[in-house]
């Protein structure tokens, strides 16, 4: 299992989630069609930080307060994956300014597809230096994906995961799951949790606990599980806890979690950034109405 450096879920909370712009294609294996309009009269001359995980920046444009950048995402695997990249914008001397996190959805399998993200700030120089970097590639199953809008899923729940909480080494992430269909769903325990790594293997040796509790009191996580009857538009809340203590032993550092609600629901893939360190455990709440 390949380990990565991850981001506390509560740092989250300061990445800004832009919707893209320009043009988007696809094409057969790792060329496809070029960039096409401003992105594609600026290939940098410095391509450090520029690739990662199947995701490559072509071409950069825009100047001023103006900004693009060309990306081109190829998919390896032998289904379509939605994708999630996070680009850091550099200022002149080489510090953050901001952070971007671009999702292109169903990529198909052995398939490239081409997609512009506009920042709204200038990504490179007058001398074709590149002010942005590629920091994080996820990518989960298409028909895994979470849906946090647009059509409801055909089981008429939508399962999806907040920006966490993290303090003095332990992390709690909220499950949300919102009844969207036209039927009531009955909910009656835990949602069924596997722990997946970044090659996209479910992790045998961590043990998935009924109860926050069972990691730590007072997250919210904890009481038997009572039956829910969710109204179409009523919603339902669960949270994954776990701390990060390393000690002896490999750390654990999985980015997902595969999330089956209850009855009839589909896995949902959600991002939670699980950095377990060497506990091996994770607490999974039972379901409670939300607000209570």
């Amino acid at each position: 299992m390949r380990t990565a450096s991850l981001t506390p879920p509560a740092a989250l909370a300061g990445i800004l989630l832009l919707t893209s712009c320009g043009t988007e294609g696809t094409g057969t294996g790792a060329d496809g069609p070029r960039p096409t309009g401003a992105c594609a009269t600026a290939e940098p001359d410095d391509t450090t930080g520029l690739e990662l995980d199947g995701v490559r920046i072509d071409a950069l444009g825009g100047a001023g307060y103006t900004g693009c950048a060309a990306l081109r995402i190829t998919n390896d695997e032998a289904e379509a994956y939605t994708y999630t990249v996070s680009l850091a914008v550099l200022s002149e001397t080489g510090e953050m300014r901001s952070g971007l996190e671009e999702r292109v959805a169903s990529v198909p399998p052995g398939r490239t597809v081409r997609h512009t993200v506009d920042a709204g700030a200038p990504l490179i120089t007058s001398q074709g230096r590149p002010l942005v970097r590629i920091t994080k590639v996820r990518s989960v199953p298409a028909d895994e994906a979470p849906a946090p809008g647009g059509p409801c899923p055909e089981s008429g729940i939508r399962v999806t995961a907040d920006e966490g909480n993290a303090a003095m080494g332990l992390r709690v992430v909220g499950l949300l799951l919102e009844n969207c269909g036209t039927e009531p769903y009955h909910l009656d325990g835990y949602p069924r949790v596997d722990v997946v790594d970044e090659d996209h293997d479910v992790v045998t040796d961590v043990k998935v606990l009924e109860g926050g509790d069972s990691i730590a009191m007072s997250t919210g996580a904890d009481g038997e599980p009572q039956p829910l009857d969710l109204a179409p538009g009523e919603r339902a809340r669960s949270a994954l806890v776990w701390r990060n203590t390393t000690e002896f032993g490999t750390p654990v550092n999985a980015p997902y979690a595969r999330v089956v609600a209850g009855p009839g629901a589909d896995p949902v893939m959600v991002t939670p950034e699980l950095d377990l360190g060497t506990t091996g455990r994770l607490g999974v709440g039972p379901w409670k109405r939300d607000g209570s």
